[in-house]
């Protein structure tokens, strides 16, 4: 558990490390699948470059929005201010929204079926959302409440946690509920050809996400109603992909 791994004199983070590792084996798996698919896979790069994009802005434009009341707006034109704020702090589900939408959106525009590659490689987000959840594990930071029970961790100092108090192990138990979630989806594809893969992971994350918020120490980032930014988008998620389903079924008849 800690922020940078030492690699031959080279401070690696460990965050960054994690996504590197998930987004390799993500893209190892869609090049033996785009070829089984007749896929172009330079078609999967082209996308995959502009959602990375889209993530980055769409998640840090969602945390400038939860957290707009802590920032200090009368520094924002010191350079050194301004850089500790774009280095750090990102919402996933903005991440998520915006790297979607600029897919669909660069599809249309080089003219490739984005809606095609999203259904069959959606599980990749959940697979390598759960390495960048043991990245968060292993720099200390979305760590959970102040729990004693089975599983409980300790952080070192140096960590974005608070050290030497014993907390729930949250990122350690959303890595192993969006693995579970990505096996089932590639499970679901492979043996049915299952058509509700985006419904599907939309609907289970939306559980996962709203339970495990209540085990999240991170409350400044907005409670609205007694819920967080993050439950209410789940719901949201959640009420979007049963809709979908039922709309699909309903053409489908």
């Amino acid at each position: 558990m800690h922020i940078y791994i030492d690699f031959f004199g080279l401070h690696i983070a460990s965050y960054g490390l994690m996504i590197l590792i998930g987004v390799s084996i993500a893209n190892i798996i869609v090049r033996v699948m785009a070829k089984r698919k007749q896929q172009d896979f330079n078609d999967f790069i082209i996308l995959e470059s502009y959602c990375f994009l889209g993530a980055f802005l769409g998640a840090k434009l969602l945390y400038i929005l939860v957290s707009f009341r802590y920032i200090d707006w009368s520094r924002i034109g010191d350079l050194q201010y301004l850089k500790a704020l774009f280095s750090g702090g990102f919402v996933f589900y903005g991440g998520l929204i915006g790297g979607i939408l600029t897919v669909i959106l660069v599809g249309k525009i080089y003219k490739i079926p984005a809606g095609e590659y999203i259904r069959d490689y959606i599980f990749l987000i959940p697979l390598v959302h759960a390495f960048g959840r043991i990245g968060c594990f292993m720099a200390g930071c979305c760590y959970g409440i102040r729990y004693s029970g089975p599983g409980a961790v300790v952080f070192p100092s140096g960590c974005f946690a608070p050290s030497g108090v014993k907390l729930f192990p949250v990122q350690i138990v959303e890595a192993a509920g969006l693995m579970a979630i990505a096996m089932l989806i590639l499970g679901l594809q492979m043996r049915f050809s299952w058509k509700y893969t985006v419904e599907t992971y939309l609907f289970l994350y939306g559980i996962l996400r709203f339970i495990l918020e209540n085990y999240r120490n991170d409350t400044a980032r907005g409670i609205y109603w007694n819920f967080s930014t993050s439950q209410w988008i789940s719901l949201g998620m959640i009420l979007f992909s049963v809709v979908c389903i039922m709309f699909k079924r309903y053409q489908m008849e």
